[in-house]
């Protein structure tokens, strides 16, 4: 379905997890991306990175919070697949398959490669300045096209890890599938703590986020965030999104 000017696949947690075990390990590279509300404001805000989401073979709705205030408002919304969900419940599936990843610390990445054993690993940790920085950029899309059509999880932050995963599609020779995960690996490998069962159902997830990273989150939760209830609110549907107010 469509929503705030995007096509959102309607899977639930297993279906997604299915489509994605189903995809030959040797088709041509295709990527997911789960957007949330801050995603959505960036998007509405820098409309030239929307390719970068339109190119992702699957789309999946990373915000309860934003679901319930679409429902709140008598707006339909995507089911919700949150990177961290969609993690969590793929690689206890990847024994034995390879899988590289692209950001997180060295000490989260060897607390991610202990808890699952069976999975083989590996890992490039980008430099500070990926974006502006084409050398450092190319080499880690030349590290995800040499994986052979494995998985590769891109763990560097939207919109960077958007771009790299569409330009390592755009790589003829490329294949495997990738995945857009932000910091869902770091709460996998459980250097992160996640919020509560209860507060994850009442979309409270981002509230217990900003208590533990203040600065680092306030604005995506106290700016970006109600920006997008307010255009959602405003009118922002399935035809797309009301333009953003000039600066």
């Amino acid at each position: 379905m469509r929503f705030f000017g995007l096509s959102f696949g309607t899977l639930s947690l297993e279906e997604a997890v299915a489509c994605l075990r189903a995809r030959p390990a040797d088709a041509p590279f295709a990527y997911v991306v789960t957007p949330n509300a801050d995603h959505l404001d960036r998007l509405r805000r820098q409309p030239s990175l929307r390719p970068a989401y339109e190119a992702a073979w699957l789309r999946l709705f990373d915000s309860r919070c934003l679901a319930h205030c679409a429902r709140l408002l008598g707006r339909a919304a995507p089911p919700v697949v949150t990177g961290a969900d969609l993690a969590a419940a793929l690689l206890p599936h990847l024994a034995g398959a390879r899988v590289a990843v692209i950001g997180m610390g060295e000490a989260a990445f060897a607390a991610l490669a202990a808890r699952y054993p069976a999975i083989r690993f590996r890992h490039h940790n980008p430099p500070l300045g990926l974006r502006t920085g084409q050398p450092a950029f190319h080499q880690a899309v030349e590290f995800a096209r040499r994986q052979d059509g494995g998985w590769v999880f891109f763990c560097v932050g939207s919109p960077l890890q958007e771009y790299l995963a569409q330009a390592v599609a755009q790589a003829a020779d490329a294949a495997g599938t990738g995945l857009c995960l932000g910091a869902a690996l770091e709460f996998t490998a459980g250097t992160r703590r996640r919020a509560p069962l209860w507060m994850r159902r009442a979309g409270l997830e981002w509230l217990h986020r900003l208590a533990c990273e203040p600065r680092r989150l306030a604005r995506r939760y106290l700016i970006a965030g109600p920006r997008v209830v307010l255009a959602l609110a405003r009118g922002a549907d399935a035809s797309g999104l009301p333009p953003a107010p000039r600066a």
